[in-house]
């Protein structure tokens, strides 16, 4: 077994309001920042999973996403090999 380096991504769905986004949205200019169109906040993932090849690992990293580290009513992820760079 190897070690692979997985990425989970996981944002509010697009139909959910984001009250964090929202927020520092709106205070970009208060702070002498340039303004965005749109801001939303999510969350980033990194894992070390030991497993036979790197399929396996994104297959445990996707279980993993489902039953813990988003919730399906109101999240999407995204699971991907987490780059050498």
């Amino acid at each position: 077994m190897a070690v692979h380096d997985v990425v989970v991504d996981v944002m509010l769905k697009p139909e959910i309001l984001d009250p964090a986004g929202q927020a520092v949205l709106n205070a970009l200019p208060s702070l002498g920042l340039p303004a965005a169109q749109s801001l939303r906040i999510g969350k980033h993932v990194e894992l070390s999973l030991e497993a036979d090849d790197e399929a396996a690992a994104l297959e445990q990293a996707t279980t993993m996403a489902e039953v813990l580290l988003a919730n399906p009513v109101i999240e999407d992820f995204r699971v991907r090999l987490r780059s050498a760079g």
